[in-house]
């Protein structure tokens, strides 16, 4: 069998205060997962069970993203592999050490077929 990639999808996150990177980078999950129906996998008889999933998030600090806590967002997949690098963005808040972390997510979906 060969592994076959069948989606791309992106998206977005940010913890407006407190510059919290897991959960900026779970709201970009989150908000890329919005745009996906997985009805593709019955056709090919398999189920979203089935699936291998490569997680691209990108922070402006990678060190400090919770890779289980973003893998465990993830109802589905038999192969979970979550991937932090240098990205994002940092914007200054208004108080002292507060600012907003801004994440992205890629995330592709793959089939053994």
């Amino acid at each position: 069998m060969t592994v076959q990639r069948c989606l791309l999808e992106m998206g977005w996150g940010a913890d407006l205060h407190g510059g919290d990177y897991t959960k900026a980078a779970q709201r970009a999950v989150q908000n890329a997962l919005q745009h996906v129906s997985l009805g593709f996998t019955a056709p090919l008889g398999k189920s979203a069970t089935d699936l291998i999933l490569d997680v691209t998030i990108g922070v402006s600090e990678p060190n400090k993203v919770n890779k289980q806590a973003v893998a465990d967002m993830f109802p589905y997949g038999r192969q979970k592999n979550i991937k932090v690098v240098k990205g994002g963005l940092d914007i200054p808040g208004g108080r002292g050490d507060d600012f907003c972390a801004v994440a992205n997510a890629a995330i592709v979906l793959s089939l053994d077929v």
